[in-house]
């Protein structure tokens, strides 16, 4: 079995070229959560020309809608979000320096060919795993869009935050690599 990764926040395209298909990652430092109404929201900001409520160079952004946190925890489950929601902002927000995605599932292929321009890894959390995945946030703290509520743009301190690198940066895919041998199965 392969070892386990460490990785510290900011993600470089350095640290992202490292990476590869099927590396299992323990991230520690500070990821930025945002979902779909948030990147609408900066998509829309960017084409009237104003600047967006985060600097997103060398960030990692967490696909996350996480529920009300316990008196005395940071934040609640907060499991990833279907990834696809974000395809059609997703190439212009990795224009804006993202160098690292975290969510569940397939992403379309203009996302990949972005992810190769821009040196960017596509990272999956296990859906199943939301509480356990809690255990790795320290710190939850709302930075853009409270009125969106747990979909806002949120600051996230982690340690030991688990993945999967499921796309790396030179396109190979887990989701294809992987199903591959069945494909060809008869049944």
């Amino acid at each position: 079995m392969a070892e386990t990764i460490r990785i510290e926040t900011p993600f470089t395209e350095e640290k992202s070229r490292k990476l590869h298909v099927g590396d299992s990652v323990l991230i520690t430092g500070t990821i930025i959560s945002a979902r779909d109404a948030a990147h609408k929201r900066m998509c829309e900001a960017l084409a009237r020309g104003e600047k967006l409520p985060v600097d997103w160079t060398d960030q990692m952004v967490y696909y996350l809608g996480p529920t009300p946190a316990k008196p005395g925890d940071p934040i609640g489950s907060c499991g990833p979000t279907t990834s696809g929601r974000m395809d059609a902002y997703t190439p212009t927000m990795l224009a804006q320096g993202i160098k690292g995605m975290i969510g569940k599932g397939s992403r379309a292929p203009e996302v990949i060919e972005a992810m190769k321009k821009y040196g960017v890894t596509y990272f999956a959390a296990v859906g199943g795993a939301a509480a356990l995945i809690a255990k790795s946030v320290k710190k939850y703290e709302v930075l853009a869009y409270p009125d969106l509520g747990p979909e806002a743009v949120a600051r996230l301190t982690v340690v030991d935050f688990p993945a999967i690198v499921v796309i790396d940066c030179e396109g190979n895919n887990f989701y294809e690599i992987g199903q591959k041998p069945y494909r060809t199965l008869k049944l």
